[in-house]
């Protein structure tokens, strides 16, 4: 499980009590509630995780750690990519309306954000003006053309939609790279970095 947890991933099991003493009462109510916490990027100690908690309102997220032993259920973006809900909003919409292109883009690909939490725990989390938030597993480096060809087709959606590319050395914006900086920000769970190439980041220090 150590080896496996990943960013975006969705955890179950966490208590009240592995809060610390002064989380604020909105923190402790979604936990209590049996919300799901987030993997989020960051360095932990041996047997924990460290997670995200989300309350209600949009500033409303706590940087949290997890004991992995705790772990009762797990869910990935990947898991949620068919899962509907009968819900009219944009981003319901654009989800439905991008699924066949995705389903076909040859990578794997997930629904993360607002969009996943729901999805996976029956919690409403969007709202009118959400975003869809989506990653896309990308091994192997992915041409900047493939890219502006992507971002384009993602525009045409019911709204706003903001992909991340998961590369193997950590994730960066589908727009920047889409863009025409040579330099994009590479993030992984020990920093954030502009590199030149997000698959080979390395090659930057030579």
């Amino acid at each position: 499980m150590v080896s496996t947890l990943m960013a975006h991933d969705l955890l179950w099991g966490m208590s009240p009590e592995q809060l610390p003493a002064d989380a604020p009462a909105w923190v402790i109510e979604s936990i209590s509630q049996g919300q799901p916490v987030v993997v989020r990027r960051a360095v932990s100690t041996p047997g924990q995780v460290a997670v995200g908690v989300r309350g209600r309102l949009r500033e409303q997220r706590y940087a949290a750690s997890m004991a992995i032993d705790s772990v009762s259920r797990r869910v990935q973006p990947e898991q949620l990519c068919h899962v509907d809900i009968d819900r009219d909003l944009p981003a319901v919409r654009a989800l439905k309306q991008l699924r066949p292109m995705l389903d076909h883009c040859g990578w794997t690909w997930g629904v993360s954000g607002s969009a996943g939490f729901e999805l996976a725990s029956g919690f409403a989390a969007l709202h009118e003006g959400s975003d869809l938030d989506l990653i896309l597993r990308v091994p192997q480096p992915m041409p900047r053309a493939q890219a502006q060809a992507l971002v384009a087709r993602l525009d045409g959606a019911a709204c706003v939609v903001d992909m991340q590319l998961q590369t193997p050395f950590g994730a960066v914006a589908l727009r920047e790279w889409a863009g025409s900086s040579s330099r994009v920000l590479l993030k992984n769970a020990r920093e954030a970095c502009l590199v030149l190439d997000p698959w080979n980041p390395q090659e930057q220090a030579a």
